[in-house]
Protein backbone atom coordinates (compact mmCIF):
# COMPACT_ATOMS: atom_id res chain seq x y z
CA UNK A 1 0.00 0.00 0.00
CA UNK A 2 1.47 3.33 -1.26
CA UNK A 3 1.49 6.34 1.59
CA UNK A 4 -1.45 8.09 0.12
CA UNK A 5 -3.39 5.20 0.44
CA UNK A 6 -2.51 4.65 3.92
CA UNK A 7 -3.35 8.25 4.61
CA UNK A 8 -6.91 7.96 3.39
CA UNK A 9 -7.34 4.79 5.73
CA UNK A 10 -6.17 6.66 8.53
CA UNK A 11 -8.72 9.66 8.00
CA UNK A 12 -11.65 6.70 7.88
CA UNK A 13 -10.41 5.63 10.78
CA UNK A 14 -10.22 9.06 12.38
CA UNK A 15 -14.17 9.52 11.02
CA UNK A 16 -15.17 6.67 13.05
CA UNK A 17 -13.36 7.49 16.29
CA UNK A 18 -14.77 11.18 16.11
CA UNK A 19 -18.61 9.27 16.07
CA UNK A 20 -17.87 6.74 18.66
CA UNK A 21 -16.37 9.71 20.58
CA UNK A 22 -19.26 11.66 20.28
CA UNK A 23 -21.85 9.27 21.20
CA UNK A 24 -19.63 8.22 24.26
CA UNK A 25 -19.35 11.39 25.73
CA UNK A 26 -22.43 12.25 25.14
CA UNK A 27 -23.80 8.78 27.10
CA UNK A 28 -21.31 7.95 29.69
CA UNK A 29 -20.04 11.39 30.42
CA UNK A 30 -16.14 13.04 30.00
CA UNK A 31 -13.85 11.56 28.61
CA UNK A 32 -10.61 12.91 30.25
CA UNK A 33 -7.99 14.06 28.76
CA UNK A 34 -5.93 17.70 27.48
CA UNK A 35 -8.12 18.47 24.60
CA UNK A 36 -11.81 19.08 24.01
CA UNK A 37 -14.13 17.74 21.58
CA UNK A 38 -17.94 19.22 21.13
CA UNK A 39 -17.18 20.73 24.81
CA UNK A 40 -16.05 17.86 25.52
CA UNK A 41 -12.36 16.01 26.46
CA UNK A 42 -11.25 13.65 23.55
CA UNK A 43 -7.95 11.35 23.68
CA UNK A 44 -5.10 12.55 22.93
CA UNK A 45 -4.07 9.67 20.04
CA UNK A 46 -7.55 11.49 18.22
CA UNK A 47 -5.03 14.68 17.51
CA UNK A 48 -2.08 12.61 16.58
CA UNK A 49 -4.24 10.64 14.17
CA UNK A 50 -5.79 13.56 12.19
CA UNK A 51 -1.83 14.92 12.18
CA UNK A 52 -0.72 11.54 10.79
CA UNK A 53 -3.83 11.59 7.87
CA UNK A 54 -2.76 14.86 6.63
CA UNK A 55 0.93 14.52 6.56
CA UNK A 56 1.63 17.00 9.21
CA UNK A 57 4.48 17.00 11.27
CA UNK A 58 3.79 16.12 15.12
CA UNK A 59 3.25 19.13 17.15
CA UNK A 60 3.90 20.63 20.31
CA UNK A 61 2.72 22.26 23.92
CA UNK A 62 -1.33 22.20 24.88
CA UNK A 63 -3.90 21.86 21.90
CA UNK A 64 -7.78 21.82 21.93
CA UNK A 65 -9.74 20.02 19.20
CA UNK A 66 -13.27 21.66 18.94
CA UNK A 67 -16.00 20.20 16.43
CA UNK A 68 -18.23 22.94 14.44
CA UNK A 69 -20.36 21.13 11.61
CA UNK A 70 -17.48 19.32 9.15
CA UNK A 71 -15.02 21.03 10.44
CA UNK A 72 -12.69 20.20 13.70
CA UNK A 73 -10.78 23.81 15.23
CA UNK A 74 -7.42 22.69 16.41
CA UNK A 75 -5.72 25.46 18.35
CA UNK A 76 -2.21 24.72 19.51
CA UNK A 77 0.55 26.58 21.75
CA UNK A 78 3.47 26.89 19.46
CA UNK A 79 6.99 28.28 20.09
CA UNK A 80 8.00 31.61 17.70
CA UNK A 81 11.09 33.78 18.59
CA UNK A 82 10.73 34.73 22.46
CA UNK A 83 7.08 34.22 22.41
CA UNK A 84 4.55 31.28 22.57
CA UNK A 85 1.71 32.59 20.42
CA UNK A 86 -1.86 30.21 20.00
CA UNK A 87 -1.95 29.10 16.29
CA UNK A 88 -5.10 27.59 14.47
CA UNK A 89 -5.68 25.19 11.84
CA UNK A 90 -8.63 23.52 10.29
CA UNK A 91 -9.20 19.84 9.68
CA UNK A 92 -11.68 19.49 6.81
CA UNK A 93 -13.60 16.42 7.15
CA UNK A 94 -15.14 16.71 3.90
CA UNK A 95 -12.16 17.33 2.07
CA UNK A 96 -9.90 14.95 4.46
CA UNK A 97 -6.92 17.78 4.82
CA UNK A 98 -5.35 20.63 7.04
CA UNK A 99 -6.68 23.62 6.19
CA UNK A 100 -4.56 27.02 7.52
CA UNK A 101 -6.98 29.75 7.28
CA UNK A 102 -6.30 33.57 7.97
CA UNK A 103 -5.96 34.57 11.13
CA UNK A 104 -7.29 37.98 12.27
CA UNK A 105 -7.13 40.23 15.34
CA UNK A 106 -4.63 40.47 18.05
CA UNK A 107 -3.05 36.70 19.27
CA UNK A 108 -3.10 35.67 22.62
CA UNK A 109 0.19 34.69 23.89
CA UNK A 110 0.43 31.34 25.00
CA UNK A 111 1.47 30.83 28.60
CA UNK A 112 1.14 26.98 30.22
CA UNK A 113 -1.85 25.87 27.91
CA UNK A 114 -5.65 26.76 27.65
CA UNK A 115 -9.03 25.36 28.01
CA UNK A 116 -11.57 25.69 25.07
CA UNK A 117 -15.63 25.75 25.01
CA UNK A 118 -17.67 25.64 21.85
CA UNK A 119 -20.60 28.23 22.21
CA UNK A 120 -23.29 28.77 19.76
CA UNK A 121 -21.78 27.34 16.50
CA UNK A 122 -19.60 30.36 16.10
CA UNK A 123 -17.35 31.32 18.55
CA UNK A 124 -14.83 29.30 20.84
CA UNK A 125 -14.68 30.08 23.78
CA UNK A 126 -10.60 30.08 25.18
CA UNK A 127 -9.18 30.30 28.76
CA UNK A 128 -5.43 30.58 29.62
CA UNK A 129 -3.97 28.51 32.09
CA UNK A 130 -1.53 30.76 34.57
CA UNK A 131 -2.61 33.90 33.39
CA UNK A 132 -3.86 37.21 35.04
CA UNK A 133 -7.65 37.75 34.66
CA UNK A 134 -7.10 40.48 32.76
CA UNK A 135 -5.57 38.55 29.79
CA UNK A 136 -6.88 34.53 30.47
CA UNK A 137 -10.32 35.01 28.38
CA UNK A 138 -10.08 35.05 24.87
CA UNK A 139 -12.64 34.46 22.04
CA UNK A 140 -11.91 32.75 19.22
CA UNK A 141 -14.40 33.63 16.29
CA UNK A 142 -15.29 31.04 13.70
CA UNK A 143 -18.80 31.57 12.06
CA UNK A 144 -19.60 34.72 13.58
CA UNK A 145 -20.84 37.73 10.80
CA UNK A 146 -18.24 39.51 10.99
CA UNK A 147 -15.95 35.75 10.03
CA UNK A 148 -18.62 35.29 7.30
CA UNK A 149 -18.17 38.74 5.58
CA UNK A 150 -14.49 38.32 5.63
CA UNK A 151 -14.80 34.89 4.27
CA UNK A 152 -16.34 36.45 1.18
CA UNK A 153 -14.05 39.03 0.97
CA UNK A 154 -11.04 37.36 1.12
CA UNK A 155 -11.93 34.83 -0.11
CA UNK A 156 -10.32 31.76 1.84
CA UNK A 157 -11.03 30.09 5.39
CA UNK A 158 -11.08 32.64 8.14
CA UNK A 159 -10.87 32.85 11.63
CA UNK A 160 -10.75 36.12 14.32
CA UNK A 161 -9.26 36.60 17.58
CA UNK A 162 -10.77 38.95 20.19
CA UNK A 163 -9.65 39.46 23.66
CA UNK A 164 -12.19 39.06 26.40
CA UNK A 165 -12.89 42.40 28.81
CA UNK A 166 -14.25 42.11 32.41
CA UNK A 167 -16.72 44.56 32.74
CA UNK A 168 -18.30 47.51 30.57
CA UNK A 169 -16.11 50.90 29.11
CA UNK A 170 -17.38 54.01 27.75
CA UNK A 171 -18.56 53.80 24.34
CA UNK A 172 -16.60 55.25 21.98
CA UNK A 173 -17.79 58.20 20.08
CA UNK A 174 -17.91 59.28 16.18
CA UNK A 175 -18.66 62.91 15.44
CA UNK A 176 -19.44 63.66 11.54
CA UNK A 177 -20.37 66.39 9.95
CA UNK A 178 -19.57 68.83 6.74
CA UNK A 179 -16.62 70.74 6.74
CA UNK A 180 -17.57 74.44 7.99
CA UNK A 181 -19.66 72.78 10.70
CA UNK A 182 -17.90 73.38 13.86
CA UNK A 183 -17.49 69.87 14.51
CA UNK A 184 -13.37 70.15 15.20
CA UNK A 185 -14.02 73.28 17.67
CA UNK A 186 -17.16 71.13 19.68
CA UNK A 187 -14.59 68.07 19.94
CA UNK A 188 -11.83 70.79 21.08
CA UNK A 189 -14.28 72.05 23.60
CA UNK A 190 -14.68 69.08 24.59
CA UNK A 191 -11.32 67.63 25.29
CA UNK A 192 -10.27 70.85 26.75
CA UNK A 193 -12.70 70.24 29.37
CA UNK A 194 -12.55 66.32 30.06
CA UNK A 195 -8.99 65.62 29.69
CA UNK A 196 -9.17 63.07 32.26
CA UNK A 197 -12.40 61.39 30.64
CA UNK A 198 -12.00 61.81 26.95
CA UNK A 199 -9.14 61.06 24.71
CA UNK A 200 -8.43 60.50 20.67
CA UNK A 201 -7.09 57.63 19.08
CA UNK A 202 -3.92 58.15 17.19
CA UNK A 203 -4.76 57.92 13.31
CA UNK A 204 -1.96 55.46 11.02
CA UNK A 205 -0.66 57.04 7.64
CA UNK A 206 1.83 56.03 5.28
CA UNK A 207 2.99 59.48 4.57
CA UNK A 208 6.29 60.62 6.10
CA UNK A 209 6.54 62.76 9.28
CA UNK A 210 6.99 66.37 9.12
CA UNK A 211 8.88 68.44 11.13
CA UNK A 212 8.09 67.89 14.85
CA UNK A 213 5.65 65.41 14.47
CA UNK A 214 6.50 62.20 16.72
CA UNK A 215 5.41 59.05 15.44
CA UNK A 216 2.35 57.88 17.90
CA UNK A 217 1.76 61.45 19.31
CA UNK A 218 0.25 62.92 15.34
CA UNK A 219 0.39 59.80 13.94
CA UNK A 220 1.25 56.15 13.95
CA UNK A 221 3.68 56.47 10.40
CA UNK A 222 3.88 53.36 8.63
CA UNK A 223 4.96 51.55 5.48
CA UNK A 224 2.23 51.18 2.75
CA UNK A 225 2.46 47.83 2.06
CA UNK A 226 2.33 47.03 5.92
CA UNK A 227 -0.78 49.24 5.99
CA UNK A 228 -2.31 47.68 2.85
CA UNK A 229 -1.92 44.19 4.57
CA UNK A 230 -3.55 45.16 7.95
CA UNK A 231 -6.57 47.23 5.92
CA UNK A 232 -7.18 43.09 4.33
CA UNK A 233 -6.88 41.75 7.77
CA UNK A 234 -9.59 43.85 8.94
CA UNK A 235 -7.65 45.81 11.25
CA UNK A 236 -8.89 48.74 10.59
CA UNK A 237 -12.36 50.73 11.28
CA UNK A 238 -11.73 52.99 8.28
CA UNK A 239 -9.10 54.31 5.43
CA UNK A 240 -9.09 57.14 3.06
CA UNK A 241 -6.77 57.56 0.04
CA UNK A 242 -5.84 61.26 0.32
CA UNK A 243 -2.93 62.67 -2.50
CA UNK A 244 -1.74 59.08 -2.74
CA UNK A 245 -0.81 58.80 1.14
CA UNK A 246 -3.06 56.11 2.80
CA UNK A 247 -4.62 57.40 6.74
CA UNK A 248 -6.93 55.21 8.89
CA UNK A 249 -8.08 54.77 12.15
CA UNK A 250 -7.15 51.41 13.35
CA UNK A 251 -9.51 49.21 15.80
CA UNK A 252 -6.12 48.39 18.24
CA UNK A 253 -5.95 52.71 18.05
CA UNK A 254 -9.53 53.16 19.86
CA UNK A 255 -9.30 50.10 21.93
CA UNK A 256 -6.16 51.36 23.12
CA UNK A 257 -7.92 54.86 24.28
CA UNK A 258 -10.96 52.71 26.14
CA UNK A 259 -8.81 50.62 27.66
CA UNK A 260 -7.30 53.26 29.49
CA UNK A 261 -10.98 54.21 30.68
CA UNK A 262 -11.51 57.30 28.52
CA UNK A 263 -14.35 57.74 26.27
CA UNK A 264 -12.69 57.94 22.64
CA UNK A 265 -13.31 60.34 20.00
CA UNK A 266 -13.43 59.68 16.32
CA UNK A 267 -13.71 63.01 13.61
CA UNK A 268 -14.86 60.68 10.86
CA UNK A 269 -16.41 61.90 7.51
CA UNK A 270 -19.58 59.82 6.93
CA UNK A 271 -18.14 57.71 4.61
CA UNK A 272 -15.72 56.32 7.22
CA UNK A 273 -18.94 56.75 9.57
CA UNK A 274 -20.29 53.78 7.54
CA UNK A 275 -17.68 51.71 7.96
CA UNK A 276 -17.41 52.04 11.79
CA UNK A 277 -20.82 51.24 11.64
CA UNK A 278 -20.65 48.04 9.95
CA UNK A 279 -17.70 46.87 12.14
CA UNK A 280 -18.23 45.65 15.48
CA UNK A 281 -17.37 48.75 17.51
CA UNK A 282 -19.59 49.48 19.71
CA UNK A 283 -20.13 52.94 19.66
CA UNK A 284 -22.60 56.24 19.42
CA UNK A 285 -22.68 58.22 16.42
CA UNK A 286 -23.43 61.99 15.69
CA UNK A 287 -23.56 64.14 13.19
CA UNK A 288 -23.55 67.82 13.51
CA UNK A 289 -25.25 69.88 11.06
CA UNK A 290 -25.68 73.56 10.04
CA UNK A 291 -28.94 75.10 10.60
CA UNK A 292 -29.11 75.88 6.77
CA UNK A 293 -26.94 75.27 3.59
CA UNK A 294 -26.46 78.59 3.18
CA UNK A 295 -25.29 79.32 6.84
CA UNK A 296 -22.91 76.66 6.08
CA UNK A 297 -21.60 78.14 2.81
CA UNK A 298 -21.52 81.51 4.68
CA UNK A 299 -19.05 80.08 6.92
CA UNK A 300 -16.76 78.56 4.60
CA UNK A 301 -16.31 81.31 2.58
CA UNK A 302 -15.81 83.45 6.04
CA UNK A 303 -12.53 81.50 6.50
CA UNK A 304 -10.85 83.34 3.31
CA UNK A 305 -8.34 80.39 3.69
CA UNK A 306 -9.66 78.74 0.63
CA UNK A 307 -10.07 79.87 -3.33
CA UNK A 308 -13.17 79.72 -4.68
CA UNK A 309 -12.53 75.85 -6.54
CA UNK A 310 -11.62 74.90 -3.18
CA UNK A 311 -14.56 76.69 -1.32
CA UNK A 312 -17.03 74.89 -4.39
CA UNK A 313 -15.84 71.36 -3.81
CA UNK A 314 -16.01 71.46 -0.05
CA UNK A 315 -20.08 72.54 -0.75
CA UNK A 316 -20.38 69.80 -3.39
CA UNK A 317 -18.78 67.26 -0.81
CA UNK A 318 -21.68 68.54 1.91
CA UNK A 319 -24.25 68.20 0.15
CA UNK A 320 -23.42 64.79 -0.53
CA UNK A 321 -22.42 64.62 3.00
CA UNK A 322 -26.17 65.99 4.33
CA UNK A 323 -27.90 63.69 2.49
CA UNK A 324 -25.98 60.47 3.13
CA UNK A 325 -26.28 61.40 6.96
CA UNK A 326 -29.83 60.94 6.25
CA UNK A 327 -29.60 57.20 5.89
CA UNK A 328 -31.91 55.01 8.34
CA UNK A 329 -29.57 53.24 11.23
CA UNK A 330 -26.33 55.59 10.70
CA UNK A 331 -26.49 57.89 12.84
CA UNK A 332 -27.99 58.03 16.76
CA UNK A 333 -27.85 61.88 17.18
CA UNK A 334 -28.46 64.44 14.87
CA UNK A 335 -27.52 67.89 16.40
CA UNK A 336 -27.99 71.06 14.93
CA UNK A 337 -25.07 73.65 15.41
CA UNK A 338 -26.80 77.02 15.09
CA UNK A 339 -25.52 78.44 17.92
CA UNK A 340 -22.01 77.05 19.31
CA UNK A 341 -22.61 77.09 22.97
CA UNK A 342 -26.48 76.05 23.27
CA UNK A 343 -25.11 72.99 20.35
CA UNK A 344 -22.01 72.24 23.04
CA UNK A 345 -24.16 71.53 25.99
CA UNK A 346 -26.46 69.31 24.21
CA UNK A 347 -23.84 67.34 23.13
CA UNK A 348 -22.18 67.15 26.97
CA UNK A 349 -25.63 65.98 27.84
CA UNK A 350 -26.02 63.40 25.33
CA UNK A 351 -22.34 61.82 26.51
CA UNK A 352 -23.95 62.55 30.13
CA UNK A 353 -26.85 60.43 29.18
CA UNK A 354 -24.95 57.58 27.72
CA UNK A 355 -22.44 57.08 30.83
CA UNK A 356 -25.79 56.85 33.56
CA UNK A 357 -27.30 54.25 30.91
CA UNK A 358 -24.15 52.22 30.44
CA UNK A 359 -21.75 52.92 33.78
CA UNK A 360 -18.38 51.82 33.77
CA UNK A 361 -18.29 48.34 35.37
CA UNK A 362 -15.80 46.34 37.47
CA UNK A 363 -15.61 42.82 37.68
CA UNK A 364 -16.67 41.29 41.19
CA UNK A 365 -13.51 39.23 41.46
CA UNK A 366 -10.03 40.40 41.65
CA UNK A 367 -8.01 37.49 41.02
CA UNK A 368 -4.02 38.14 40.02
CA UNK A 369 -3.44 34.08 38.58
CA UNK A 370 -5.30 31.52 37.97
CA UNK A 371 -4.48 28.31 37.24
CA UNK A 372 -7.38 26.62 34.67
CA UNK A 373 -8.05 23.15 35.07
CA UNK A 374 -10.65 22.78 32.80
CA UNK A 375 -14.45 24.82 31.79
CA UNK A 376 -18.10 23.47 31.29
CA UNK A 377 -20.77 25.37 30.32
CA UNK A 378 -23.97 25.32 32.44
CA UNK A 379 -26.86 27.42 31.11
CA UNK A 380 -28.46 31.19 30.52
CA UNK A 381 -24.81 32.34 29.02
CA UNK A 382 -22.65 31.49 32.37
CA UNK A 383 -19.79 28.97 32.52
CA UNK A 384 -17.95 27.41 35.45
CA UNK A 385 -13.97 27.67 35.33
CA UNK A 386 -12.31 25.27 37.52
CA UNK A 387 -8.94 26.48 38.34
CA UNK A 388 -7.10 27.29 41.27
CA UNK A 389 -5.94 30.89 41.98
CA UNK A 390 -3.61 32.91 44.34
CA UNK A 391 -3.55 36.57 45.54
CA UNK A 392 -5.20 38.76 48.00
CA UNK A 393 -8.47 37.50 48.84
CA UNK A 394 -8.61 35.02 46.31
CA UNK A 395 -6.29 32.43 47.56
CA UNK A 396 -9.47 29.55 48.64
CA UNK A 397 -11.41 30.26 45.38
CA UNK A 398 -11.11 27.03 43.50
CA UNK A 399 -14.63 27.86 41.21
CA UNK A 400 -15.09 30.82 39.07
CA UNK A 401 -18.65 31.73 37.18
CA UNK A 402 -18.15 33.30 34.05
CA UNK A 403 -21.28 35.40 32.90
CA UNK A 404 -21.14 36.39 29.34
CA UNK A 405 -25.14 37.75 28.98
CA UNK A 406 -24.18 41.39 28.20
CA UNK A 407 -21.26 40.59 26.01
CA UNK A 408 -20.53 43.79 23.38
CA UNK A 409 -18.22 43.86 20.29
CA UNK A 410 -16.17 41.14 18.83
CA UNK A 411 -13.49 40.39 16.68
CA UNK A 412 -11.03 41.71 15.50
CA UNK A 413 -11.39 44.09 18.63
CA UNK A 414 -12.62 43.38 22.18
CA UNK A 415 -15.32 41.44 23.37
CA UNK A 416 -16.34 43.51 26.71
CA UNK A 417 -19.13 43.02 29.28
CA UNK A 418 -17.93 40.39 30.90
CA UNK A 419 -18.38 39.32 34.25
CA UNK A 420 -16.49 37.25 37.22
CA UNK A 421 -17.61 36.05 40.41
CA UNK A 422 -16.29 33.62 42.65
CA UNK A 423 -18.33 30.34 44.24
CA UNK A 424 -17.72 28.63 46.96
CA UNK A 425 -19.27 25.66 46.26
CA UNK A 426 -20.27 23.90 42.67
CA UNK A 427 -23.73 23.93 44.63
CA UNK A 428 -23.58 27.57 44.50
CA UNK A 429 -23.16 27.77 41.23
CA UNK A 430 -26.08 25.88 40.14
CA UNK A 431 -28.46 27.44 42.32
CA UNK A 432 -27.22 30.99 40.28
CA UNK A 433 -28.16 29.76 37.33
Amino acid sequence: MNFSSYARVICFCVDDWLRSLFFLSRGKGRIRSSTNLMGEEAPEYLLNNLELAACDSESTGCRTATIVGNKTYVVEGSEDGSKSWINVKIFDKLTRSWVFPTVLGIKPVQQKGHSALLLKNEQLLIVKMDSTLDDCIWFLEVDSPFVKEQKEILGTEVVAWSKGVIGNAPKPIVISGPSGVGKGTLINKLMKEFPSRCGFSVSHTTRAPREKELDGVHYHFTERSIMEKDIRDGKFLEFASVHGNLYGTSIEAVEAVTDSGKRCILDIDVQGAKSVRASSLDAIFIFITPPSFEELEKRLRARGTETEEQVQKRLRNARAELDEAKSPGLFDHILVNDDLESCYENLKKLLASDETADPLCQPSVKILKAHVSHIESKADHKTLIHCSASGTNAATHSLLMLDMSSLKGGAPGRTRGLDVYALESLGDGLNGI
